[in-house]
């Protein structure tokens, strides 16, 4: 039983779906526990996610986030849900939307609202490792392996509405050459100097809309690998872009910010419900993004 009343937000970061909690003045408690996590991510039953964020305060920064996976796991970081946590955060007035710090497990990120969209820098990426160590297969043209927060295994296809995502995706994400398992994304050319990515996320288990890291990570291969070059925008799943601006430094270390849509879907409350958390009581009001 989860006690009823805990009041909500639920947002989308460019499809990536969160929900998110400001648990500044009352900890999360309960609502942490891997069970309550998996019923509040589920959907159809609970409110429906791919993950829970909290939004907690922090002696280092600005505020101070902490990710669950929808099957109830810790995760040091998501790029979505820290883009979404940046705008909640400047929506309800505990930051300076011009520059704040958000403190995650790989971190401090500096963060702001740039163009009417959060944009975060995450921390350097170093030890890419631009082939393998999952070999291609099929018509797939290149792969490489590097960690932004997670690890991330990336492909280069020629047509990412061919690929089975579920099917070929798993497998990566299990391989006994990756410790940790890794997240899969998929890529091709747009067409138009734009990118079309598809992502199978460990946590959640599935294909999503969309995949923050994913993003950073793919963008960084693209350009080891001599296919893009200055900013890279990726087109997601859903349709909506995430925009990667990159630098690399004289020891080669590459410096990374993400953008992308950050939106307040809808505000509410959990009800009480025998064996999980459902929807609650949505209010009428939407908070404006």
């Amino acid at each position: 039983m989860i006690p009823a009343g805990r009041q909500f937000y639920k947002m989308s970061g460019s499809g990536n779906d969160f929900v998110m909690f400001d648990a500044r003045s009352e900890p999360a408690g309960e609502l942490e526990r891997a069970e309550a996590i998996q019923a509040m991510a589920a959907r159809g039953t609970g409110v429906g996610a791919d993950g829970v964020v909290f939004l907690e305060r922090s002696d280092v920064a600005n505020l101070r986030i902490r990710y669950f996976n929808a099957d109830g796991s810790l995760a040091s970081l998501c790029g979505n849900a820290t883009l979404c946590s940046a705008r909640l955060a400047t929506e309800l007035g505990m930051v300076d939307p011009a520059g704040f710090g958000i403190e995650t497990g790989t971190g401090v990120l500096p963060a702001r609202i740039k163009d009417g969209r959060p944009e975060i820098d995450l921390a350097p990426v170093t030890g890419v490792s631009v082939d393998g160590p999952i070999e291609p297969v099929g018509g797939e043209r290149r792969t490489g392996y590097l960690m932004v927060g997670v690890p991330h295994v990336s492909i280069l296809v020629a047509n990412v509405d061919a690929v089975d995502v579920t099917g070929r995706g798993r497998p990566i994400r299990h391989d006994p050459r990756l410790p940790h398992g890794a997240n899969a994304n998929f890529v091709a050319a747009d067409g138009d100097g734009r990118w079309r990515i598809r992502t199978y996320e460990r946590g959640v288990e599935a294909e999503t809309l969309a995949c923050g890291t994913g993003a950073v990570a793919t963008a960084i291969l693209l350009t080891e690998w001599g296919e893009a070059s200055g900013p890279v925008e990726l087109v997601t799943r859903s349709g909506r872009s995430l925009r990667v601006r990159l630098r690399r430094d004289e020891d080669g270390a590459w410096h990374p910010s993400l953008s992308g849509h950050a939106d307040v879907v809808f505000r509410g409350e959990l009800a009480e419900v025998p064996g999980g958390v459902g929807p609650g009581r949505e209010t009428a009001a939407a908070v404006a993004p």
